[in-house]
């Protein structure tokens, strides 16, 4: 291995990266930083996987809008029943652990559960959003499809504020 400052990480990799790697472990555990890795925009990458998922829904509203539908947050929760896809339900459950986590955090005073919550919120999304059309015709399950959505986008940006990592709109 080879010793790099804190400094030369963040001019190499951005701080973004270097934030969420480091966020990434315990404060036990031996880290090996992949620099190339974090420098990738790819999948790979858990930063660039997480923030991917951040911009992939602001992209869907931007979508929306262009169609000039208006997300309705009251119509979308009451019709929040018609959300039954494995993917919808496994994305409902991980959203509500998020309270919880933050508290275990918190008393524990630890910050990578936060980013690995994260980055397995990052990967629901990502396999609903391969899976499914979220602007569809049936008004009552499209709403509900946004609510979702956007209830997603808030977590990740506010399990990403907790990190101090930005939110990108697009990417």
């Amino acid at each position: 291995g080879q010793f790099v400052t804190l400094r030369q990480l963040r001019e190499e990799v951005g701080t973004d990266a270097a934030r969420f790697f480091y966020c990434m472990r315990s404060a036990e555990q031996h880290m090996d930083f992949d620099l190339e890795l974090a420098k990738s925009q790819s999948n790979e990458n858990p930063v660039y996987y997480v923030q991917y998922a951040h911009a992939r829904i602001c992209s869907v509203m931007r979508q929306a809008k262009s169609k000039n539908l208006i997300w309705d947050r009251d119509k979308g929760l009451s019709h929040l029943d018609r959300l039954c896809e494995p993917q919808e339900i496994a994305l409902l459950k991980r959203l509500e652990q998020f309270t919880e986590l933050l508290q275990q955090a918190s008393d524990q005073l630890e910050v990578h559960p936060v980013a690995n919550y994260v980055r397995q919120l990052a990967a629901d999304l990502h396999a609903y959003y391969n899976a499914h059309t979220f602007i569809v015709e049936d008004e009552q399950l499209c709403q509900a499809r946004l609510t979702l959505v956007q209830a997603t986008r808030q977590v990740l940006k506010n399990g990403l504020t907790l990190l101090g990592v930005s939110q990108p709109e697009s990417m």
